[in-house]
């Protein structure tokens, strides 16, 4: 089975952290700049960077459940 290169990896976390800011301009009202400010400085985002976590293999949705959750919980300032 032929690896991801980390390029390759890093393109998709950086489409789900775009499709999620897409998500949360939609769902909580916020401008593109506060969306991308909110997923910077998420624990989600943390993940999302580890590659040991696979999160990067999944779904915007399913990544973005996580941050939303987060954001409902107020662990996101």
């Amino acid at each position: 089975m032929k690896r991801l290169t980390q390029e390759q990896i890093q393109l998709l976390k950086d489409e789900l952290a775009t499709e999620m800011a897409g998500y949360l301009v939609d769902d909580f009202h916020l401008t593109p700049g506060e969306a991308i400010d909110t997923i910077y400085t998420s624990e989600t985002f943390e993940r999302l960077q580890n590659d040991d976590t696979g999160l990067y293999y999944q779904s915007a949705g399913y990544v973005y459940d996580f941050l939303k959750n987060e954001i409902l919980n107020a662990k996101v300032a």
